[in-house]
């Protein structure tokens, strides 16, 4: 029998942190090839240290994506996120590009031919959850985390907050009741500021933002509400730590909360499976419990490198399905192919939408009107509903 009442805790980090930073720049990469041609092949990373920033991967696309641009593209990513710093600065760092052709080895795997169709561009297995704790089932942890940093970026970008930094760290607790959570417990806020501010005072600025985002009565004891705990975070960023494009993959998806297949998601194109069918995944069971089928729903992909089809679809809802589980699994691989081509198409995901992802979380957010987060979108309910009626 699973524990009703405990205390979970999930961290966040804001676009400005050193790995956020890598994320950033290379789904803006991505982005790039993709604009300039949808069928695009990407796989970019990037490491980023004092004033010093490395990509390197293997592309297949348009020649006219060059290595001139890409420095453009990293720079104009930088400098978005507001880095204007001694250490690390858009206009002042070095970038060393490092990027050559797709392996023609890989390519053949993934590419159709013949009668065969579009292969997983890598073995791997892939999850999504969904639960409702939040409107945008979400587990609730992760989604204040996330909303925490937000709300102070909001305020840096705005001028509300000009001694506020990029570079932010959040970590929220969780008391559940009897399954549900009630309160925080204790909350963590670390972010980098100005050097005129003291602690007592970095405190005082991220306070309400923290209060804003908690529903009313839910903010943690003051002892347990630990702000810069360390007492001072001036220098951060790349200048303070190096950074590395898909380290933060608990941070991307449901902080902890489900369990995660070990691929990361940025500076990778949609044909491969470590994110397409993550969303995949994540668009299914955020489907599941949209249609009240289920309060919380976990849901497993498997793929076989140049291989169609996946391996092995597992639903689980943890004992809360209001109907039978393999009917549901059956129904919803009739409802979505989950084909890599399947995915990428019923989605929409050969565009350029993946940058606006690098930060604060690649689920829980709204679909947007050009395509982006359209794995988030309830669109298989009526559906659902009506197979169970």
């Amino acid at each position: 029998m699973s524990k009703r009442s405990y205390l979970f805790t999930s961290e966040s980090v804001s676009e400005g942190h050193p790995d956020k930073v890598c994320d950033r720049i290379s789904d803006a990469i991505v982005d790039t090839f993709l604009t300039a041609d949808p069928q695009a092949r990407v796989a970019v990373e990037t490491l980023c240290t004092t004033n010093r920033i490395v990509l390197a991967g293997e592309v297949r696309g348009p020649a006219s994506v060059t290595a001139q641009t890409m420095e453009q593209v990293a720079r104009a990513a930088v400098k978005d996120i507001g880095y204007e710093q001694d250490g690390f600065h858009w206009q002042n760092a070095k970038v060393d590009i490092y990027v050559h052709s797709q392996s023609a080895d890989i390519a053949m795997g993934v590419d159709a031919a013949g009668n065969k169709d579009e292969g997983a561009g890598d073995q791997g297995i892939m999850f999504g959850y969904a639960c409702d704790e939040t409107e945008v089932l979400m587990p609730a942890p992760i989604f204040y985390a996330h909303a925490i940093l937000k709300s102070l970026a909001e305020a840096r970008h705005s001028g509300a907050e000009p001694m506020l930094g990029p570079d932010a760290k959040s970590q929220v607790t969780l008391q559940y009741v009897d399954g549900k959570p009630v309160r925080a417990t204790s909350v963590v806020v670390s972010t980098q500021h100005g050097a005129k501010l003291d602690q007592d005072e970095v405190r005082e600025i991220v306070r309400p933002h923290v209060l804003n985002v908690l529903p009313d009565g839910w903010m943690c004891p003051e002892e347990t509400f630990y702000v810069n705990p360390t007492g001072r975070f001036v220098i951060g960023g790349p200048d303070g730590d190096a950074g590395l494009t898909g380290r933060k993959i608990i941070v991307d998806t449901y902080g902890g909360a489900a369990p995660h297949g070990g691929g990361a998601f940025s500076g990778k194109d949609p044909t491969k499976v470590d994110r397409s069918a993550a969303y995949a995944a994540r668009y299914l069971a955020k489907n599941v419990v949209g249609a009240g089928l289920a309060d919380k729903c976990v849901i497993q992909l498997s793929y076989a490198i140049g291989v169609s089809k996946p391996l092995s679809v597992y639903v689980d809802t943890f004992g809360t399905a209001k109907v039978d589980e393999d009917k549901l699994s059956d129904l919803l691989q009739q409802l979505v192919d989950l084909s890599p081509r399947g995915i990428r198409t019923h989605l929409g995901l050969n565009r350029p939408i993946y940058a606006r992802t690098a930060a604060y979380g690649h689920f829980g957010r709204t679909p947007e009107a050009d395509g982006g987060f359209s794995w988030e979108r309830l669109d298989l309910v009526p559906q659902l509903t009506a197979a169970f009626a």
